[in-house]
């Protein structure tokens, strides 16, 4: 795929990318790559006309905040044939970023406003990912997806940390992992044991590359 270029620096969105990722520890292929610059594109394309994000967001704000945001969270699920929940998906962060990433992982989002979900599938067909899932409902609602089993569940900018467990809890099995995406300032969402029925299994603290905005992962499990 061609480049696309923006900005008087002349940088390319693929550019940016890869140079974000590796900032982050992160390792990117080609393909990679320009699957996502093609996402970006069409993220932009479409919010002229839906409103996906901040309308002002700027292309290098865009990659940073919404793109590599989410590939913070792709050394958390490194294992292969992992499956992924991602609660209230919106434009796809993080877990249409992570499908796109990581063709081997299993990606089911939950999104139920209907323009969305019509950026999603098509995102998903132009992309041409075969491992992603749209439930196009509120998880209260996705009744089908109980029992499923997910190796991870993760959401971004849902609910507060005690909503958001006790939103996803019907759906966890003994074995998934909850993933919350944390703004810096919230570097102690609760004491070590103090959110009832969940044990703290990792924590992550990590600076976008461009910003130097502060972002805390912690990665949960049911007790």
């Amino acid at each position: 795929m061609h480049a696309r270029w923006r900005y008087g620096s002349a940088v390319a969105a693929d550019a940016l990318l890869d140079q974000g990722a590796r900032r982050l520890g992160i390792s990117l292929d080609r393909d990679v790559v320009s699957r996502l610059s093609l996402y970006c594109d069409e993220l932009e394309r479409w919010n002229r006309r839906i409103n996906l994000v901040a309308r002002k967001t700027g292309r290098r704000e865009m990659l940073e905040k919404h793109f590599l945001d989410s590939l913070t969270l792709l050394p958390l699920v490194d294992e292969k044939g992992a499956t992924l929940l991602d609660v209230g998906s919106g434009a796809g962060f993080p877990g249409l970023v992570l499908a796109a990433a990581r063709p081997d992982l299993e990606v089911t989002l939950v999104e139920p406003r209907q323009k969305r979900v019509a950026f999603l599938r098509h995102v998903v067909r132009t992309l041409g990912l075969a491992n992603v899932h749209i439930v196009a409902r509120r998880l209260e609602e996705a009744g089908e997806i109980r029992g499923r089993g997910f190796s991870f569940v993760t959401g971004r900018a849902v609910a507060e940390p005690p909503l958001f467990l006790s939103l996803v809890e019907p759906v966890l099995a003994r074995q998934t992992r909850v993933i919350l995406m944390l703004a810096g300032t919230a570097r102690e969402p609760w004491p070590e044991g103090g959110m009832p029925g969940f044990r703290i299994l990792a924590q992550r603290r990590l600076v976008l590359p461009f910003s130097g905005s502060d972002r805390h992962l912690v990665v949960v499990a049911p007790a």
